[in-house]
């Protein structure tokens, strides 16, 4: 496939951006929530996101696989419907889990906005079909990412209009990533399936910077690279001669 110039506005990097909302759980702002989210528009902030399935398909803005961490329910959130999920109140805050078609609308707009969708790497695909319906009437900044090639290729068939990106790192070895087989790990470290999926943002781990896949991205192809997950001036200033922007949590940016 011939390379193509990325698909990267200026938004999609032009503002820090809040790493599941501007949340903190001592002031009721849980991760992931409208409120966190409210508080990320009020400082002039993007914001990024996780989307995980419902037992009846829809899109749920939620970052675990499993309630217990930060809700008061007990499960897998695909064993509860987006209704009933609704009625399951947040641990440290109030409200409960959004659809992301109300996250949406209580955004519209205001503020770029990064989704992640989230992935078992299992080839169940409703996720990434549902979360492309949500957003194709959506006419606020909205971009799309994940850590799986598979569903990158079904988004990219879907020939969306936003921004899609890959998030990587260096290293596939943490127990997060067994279900991958050794031939995937060394696609994805390689980045060998860029002439197929060509991204255009790269989300890449703060801990793997320097590195070459995302310099060579930046000086090369001219992909925004954003660097996940900042908790500190620190680490900002050390990351910032190799990446576009920052994805934080836990200090003001």
């Amino acid at each position: 496939m011939k390379s193509q110039s990325p698909n990267a506005p200026d938004w999609l990097t032009a503002r820090p951006i809040a790493h599941r909302g501007l949340h903190d759980s001592t002031k009721g702002r849980v991760e992931n929530s409208i409120a966190a989210a409210e508080a990320a528009i009020a400082q002039n902030y993007a914001i990024e996101c996780d989307v995980q399935i419902s037992k009846d398909g829809e899109a749920v803005v939620f970052h675990d696989f499993s309630l217990e961490r930060l809700t008061m329910a007990q499960g897998n959130v695909d064993h509860f419907s987006a209704e009933e999920l609704q009625k399951i109140a947040y641990r440290d805050g109030a409200g409960a889990p959004p659809p992301l078609t109300s996250f949406l609308a209580a955004i519209a707009g205001r503020t770029p906005l990064i989704i992640e969708i989230k992935s078992r790497f299992d080839g169940d695909h409703r996720l990434a079909a549902r979360t492309v319906a949500a957003v194709a009437g959506y006419t606020g900044p909205v971009a799309l990412k994940s850590f799986d090639i598979d569903v990158l290729r079904v988004v990219r068939k879907a020939a969306v209009a936003c921004p899609v990106g890959f998030i990587g790192e260096a290293h596939y070895e943490h127990e997060d990533w067994t279900p991958l087989s050794d031939a995937t790990k060394a696609v994805l470290t390689d980045f060998s399936f860029y002439p197929e999926i060509q991204p255009d943002f790269l989300s890449w781990s703060a801990r793997d910077l320097p590195h070459a896949v995302p310099r060579l991205c930046r000086d090369g192809i001219g992909m925004p690279v954003m660097a996940w997950t900042i908790r500190s001036p620190e680490e900002r200033t050390r990351v910032s001669p190799f990446a576009d922007q920052i994805v934080f949590e836990g200090f003001a940016a």
